[in-house]
């Protein structure tokens, strides 16, 4: 993946998890980074980590469910970068878990200002400025909940949904502008949004044990090869992790 090498990204949800991985993904690759979650602070160890490896990495607190955070975040890679090339979308909630009727409607609100305004904010700040520099490649983190309904998770299904279908349209915007974009359902993975499902006790996936999810470094290789021209295919829709051929060529497997 040596062809990422040089290139500037924005992660956002990058504190932890699936978002922690990518970005450490993307910097081993040579891939500088901005790190973008709602608390500055605990992307410290992140940034850390990637100094550590031989990587560079620039953190900033960014509320996704406000566009002007994403905005600011497009303007400090360019000022800090000169450029900017990958957007990662992958902030995203789960809870609160619960059966529609019983749903709190501020709380459910809020789930959808972040897991679908928070991917809207990122593609419109971000994509003039691939416009403008002649391309782009954007991954949005998608599930099998985009098209699978599930009890207790309506918001989450919908705002996947939604995803998806974002992922479709400015797929037929941009493409022909040199804009990729491409989702990524990466399955189960083992981060602190598993720990709130399995506490919800709510449908089949909170049954599920721990050894059962992938572990988040698999998604963030993914994310890092779906940047590369070898996904280019995939333009448009989701890449389901699952599927045993995406992990030979992600080189997940022997």
């Amino acid at each position: 993946m040596s062809e990422l090498s040089g290139k500037a990204a924005i992660v956002t949800g990058a504190s932890r998890g699936i978002g922690a991985a990518a970005a450490s993904a993307l910097a081993a690759e040579g891939v500088r980074v901005v790190l973008a979650a709602r608390t500055e602070a605990q992307l410290d160890g992140v940034a850390s980590k990637i100094a550590a490896a031989g990587g560079e990495a620039a953190a900033v607190a960014c509320d996704v469910s406000r566009y002007e955070d994403l905005a600011a975040a497009v303007r400090l890679c360019k000022k800090r970068y000169g450029r900017l090339d990958i957007l990662v979308n992958n902030a995203g909630v789960i809870e609160p878990v619960a059966r529609l009727a019983e749903s709190d409607p501020a709380a459910w609100g809020q789930a959808i200002d972040i897991n679908v305004k928070g991917v809207y904010h990122g593609l419109r700040a971000a994509i003039p400025a691939m416009e403008a520099a002649g391309g782009g490649v954007i991954v949005n983190i998608s599930s099998g909940a985009a098209t699978s309904a599930l009890e207790g998770w309506s918001h989450y299904c919908a705002s996947k949904a939604a995803v998806l279908m974002l992922t479709r349209c400015v797929h037929k915007e941009c493409a022909d502008r040199g804009v990729r974009v491409v989702g990524l359902s990466p399955g189960t993975v083992a981060t602190d949004m598993q720990v709130a499902i399995k506490a919800s006790g709510v449908n089949p996936v909170s049954k599920l044990d721990w050894s059962d999810h992938i572990p988040a470094e698999w998604a963030g290789r993914a994310i890092a090869w779906l940047c590369t021209r070898d996904a280019r295919e995939f333009d448009g829709d989701d890449v389901s992790l699952r599927d045993p051929d995406i992990r030979r060529r992600v080189g997940l497997t022997a």
